[in-house]
């Protein structure tokens, strides 16, 4: 990633993840100097602890803050947590919670994403497409792509996104992954193609 943004890091938004048994009030910002120093680069536009693990969320916060303050992260996250995670984290500058969702795993939505809406905390899905192969080559989302003129990516990428407050990461291995995943973002599924999926 370091060789990928060279020379172009302020055309790049860069997120990077602190591992819990990292996630102490020293061990945070030892972890974000290595990471930087991987990097190349002296900022960290988001910080993310990967998920919880045996430090208080209030000493990890404090670290988080700290990087903060000395530049080194412009916003700090979660990743993984569920709805008592962060009625326990309760802290607005939580900038979002990344958490796996695509059409196959969705049990965000039956607390996780509604709370978050309510209190405007932006969820960030990982692995949008799920493993790929088997949702990609389900006939229904196939058939929905050929109505819109579009692949089975881009539908369950619309799909996940397709409410304020939803980003989603998709993998991306080739320039023209990165085109068809954007493109994605254009596509407007109908309420019938929603019930559907």
């Amino acid at each position: 990633v370091g060789q990928a943004i060279a020379g172009r890091r302020d055309q790049v938004f860069l997120v990077s993840k602190v591992y819990p048994h990292n996630a102490s009030r020293r061990g945070v910002p030892e972890a974000c100097e290595r990471s930087l120093k991987r990097l190349g680069t002296d900022v960290i536009d988001l910080y993310l602890l990967h998920w919880r693990g045996q430090y208080p969320l209030e000493e990890t916060v404090e670290a988080f803050e700290r990087l903060r303050e000395q530049g080194k992260i412009r916003r700090w996250g979660v990743s993984n947590f569920d709805v008592d995670d962060l009625r326990e984290l309760h802290n607005p500058d939580c900038a979002t919670n990344q958490v796996l969702y695509n059409p196959v795993q969705r049990g965000i939505e039956f607390d996780l994403l509604p709370w978050s809406r309510q209190r405007g905390l932006p969820t960030m899905a990982y692995c949008p497409l799920a493993q790929a192969g088997r949702l990609l080559q389900h006939p229904l989302l196939a058939e929905i792509a050929e109505r819109h003129g579009a692949t089975p990516a881009q539908v369950s990428l619309a799909w996940v996104t397709r409410e304020d407050g939803v980003v989603a990461i998709p993998k991306a291995v080739a320039p023209e992954h990165v085109r068809l995943n954007a493109a994605a973002g254009e596509l407007v599924l109908s309420s019938e193609d929603l019930r559907a999926i």
